[in-house]
């Protein structure tokens, strides 16, 4: 399970967000040490000189009602017993055990601190000079409500931040995205449009280099298509004269003709291959469409009377497809397989939800080959051991990944347990 973004994108404004985090909870720490603590502490400094002049030159702690009615016109700070203290709100106010500990230190005895909120932010002090007595104060100005306004900024400017920091990396990443998909094109064969050169100073001087290759890769491209079509062209002529000259042969060297005409077929199939590795197939447009009717059809084509073609079809999703360029790279593994082995061939589809990939194996009964030689077999011009055969071009296998490629697929080799070997196509539902 993924916890952290692997996009440079996610990762940027997860970067963004922890600075502007800890920028902010240093920045309330900070505000809390040397202005709420510094505040908080100067008012239980006033708190506890009020408290002293309560009892100032009074020896005996009980207080005159008329005293104490006088003490609280004059100053708004009122001297209770405990009941009466209790009608007044007492019982609603909560007990701070901070602030009792420090009005201790400052009364120089045991202090209880309580405060409520009603109408007036009010200080209930039980003193230690006379612990029968609670002591209300008034303060104004200290409503909890002052501190949210600096809790809504302190978000607010959060949210505005992670929101630039995310629409900047949004256009940083921009170009990198189109730069991303062209890649794939290329790798694919297709070349597209140069990119727009936008961005930043890097990113500009990326996409005019990948501008520059992509075009280099396409010249070589079409220098290597030309050089092959026109050899594969210019045989053809040489070829049919020969096909004349043999028709020509006395019946005496008859085996002369069947010799010659074999090889010429070899010679054309041999060209036919090299055509169809230089075909884009750039006009087969991908539609969505069912892979299993496609296989049937394939299946059909290619079955003979002396073997055994298989299809296990499994229901599937619909997929892209060059539906000519799919038919032309599955009728290949088929006749490879019919090729190479004796026994049947099986041809199965499958669906994988978790990948979102449309599924299908080509297995044979034959000799397999070699674990070391799977991966240079899609090479183009390469063949396998003797185990295989090695006639034809060796492009059997290149034209069948190219075809795959354009698909955004996979081709796998592998040899199967029970003998044989299997190749297996996966092609993803939809293009990425």
């Amino acid at each position: 399970m993924k916890i952290l973004p692997r996009s440079a994108f996610g990762q940027t404004v997860l970067l963004i967000g922890v600075l502007l985090l800890i920028n902010q909870v240093v920045s309330f720490i900070s505000m809390s040490i040397y202005i709420i603590q510094p505040n908080a502490q100067q008012v239980n400094q006033l708190l506890a000189k009020q408290v002293r002049v309560v009892f100032i030159d009074i020896e005996d702690e009980a207080i005159s009602p008329a005293m104490g009615e006088a003490f609280q016109r004059e100053t708004g700070i009122g001297v209770y017993r405990e009941a009466a203290a209790m009608k007044l709100g007492l019982q609603d106010a909560v007990y701070y055990a901070f602030r009792s500990d420090e009005m201790s230190n400052l009364l120089g005895g045991p202090a209880e601190v309580r405060i409520s909120q009603g109408d007036e932010y009010l200080f209930w002090i039980r003193p230690p000079q006379a612990p029968n007595y609670w002591i209300k104060i008034p303060i104004n100005g200290l409503e909890e409500e002052n501190f949210s306004p600096l809790i809504f900024v302190l978000m607010i400017l959060g949210i505005l931040s992670v929101m630039g920091g995310w629409i900047f990396v949004r256009q940083l990443n921009r170009p990198l995205s189109a730069l991303q998909h062209a890649a794939l094109d290329v790798g694919r064969g297709d070349f597209p449009e140069p990119l727009t050169e936008r961005g930043t100073t890097e990113i500009v001087a990326v996409t005019r280099a990948f501008n520059r290759m992509s075009k280099g890769i396409k010249q070589l491209e079409d220098d290597r298509n030309l050089l092959m079509a026109g050899i594969s062209h210019d045989l053809r002529t040489p070829l049919t004269r020969i096909r004349l000259a043999t028709e020509m042969i006395s019946q005496q060297d008859e085996f002369l003709k069947e010799g010659i005409e074999g090889d010429i077929e070899d010679m054309n199939t041999i060209i036919d291959q090299f055509i169809d590795y230089i075909r884009h197939d750039s006009k087969d447009k991908a539609e969505l469409d069912d892979i299993n009717i496609l296989i049937d059809e394939v299946v059909q084509s290619e079955s003979v009377l002396e073997r055994e073609i298989t299809f296990n079809a499994e229901p599937l999703p619909k997929v892209p497809l060059r539906y000519v360029a799919m038919k032309r790279a599955l009728a290949n593994l088929i006749q490879n397989a019919l090729r190479y082995s004796d026994g049947k061939v099986t041809v199965s589809t499958s669906f994988d939800k978790r990948k979102q990939e449309v599924c299908f194996c080509v297995c044979d009964e034959g000799p397999g080959i070699p674990e070391v030689d799977i991966e240079r077999l899609f090479q183009p011009f390469t063949q396998g051991d003797i185990a295989r055969g090695t006639e034809g071009s060796g492009l059997g296998l290149a034209i069948i990944k190219r075809i795959v490629d354009t698909h955004s697929g996979r081709v796998e080799l592998s040899n199967r347990i029970e003998g044989g070997l299997q190749a297996k196509v996966c092609l993803p539902i939809s293009h990425g």
